[in-house]
């Protein structure tokens, strides 16, 4: 979700298995090595989204999407995650990990929040993720 090129995706990846690799040998264990794990992805996401509005880039234009589906489902989860990409980088990471069926407590553990305060966050997301139109 934080990028709809293929190559700035495999771009991340390849980034946050370079942190996870720098960053194993002060894995302390004070939390599940999965929880480690989003950390850093989501760090790493975070902080190469906030480079990438820092540089100027040209869009590549390409007419077709090969893997655009056209069934009411897949239109429906489209609309979903457009709407996700429009929310600040904080409130998306919190709807994509609950979406990933994270616990609340992994979720507070990742971002350094409580427990109730995820909870309260995603009442307030769903809330936004319903008010919005398509078309913004």
């Amino acid at each position: 979700m934080f990028s709809k090129d293929a190559d700035e995706v495999a771009d991340l990846f390849q980034e946050i298995l370079i942190n996870m690799w720098k960053g194993f040998s002060s894995f302390r264990g004070e939390c599940s090595i999965s929880t480690w794990i989003w950390r850093i992805s989501l760090n790493t996401c975070i902080n190469t989204s906030k480079k990438r509005r820092r540089m100027e880039t040209i869009p590549l234009n390409v007419d077709i999407d090969p893997y655009e589906d056209i069934d009411e489902d897949a239109m429906q989860i489209r609309q979903l995650y457009d709407r996700i990409n429009r929310l600040g980088l904080v409130d998306r990471s919190i709807i994509l990990m609950w979406l990933e069926n994270l616990s609340y407590e992994e979720i507070g553990a990742i971002l350094g929040i409580s427990v109730k305060n995820v909870s309260v966050k995603l009442v307030r997301i769903k809330e936004k993720l319903k008010q919005m139109s398509n078309k913004n």
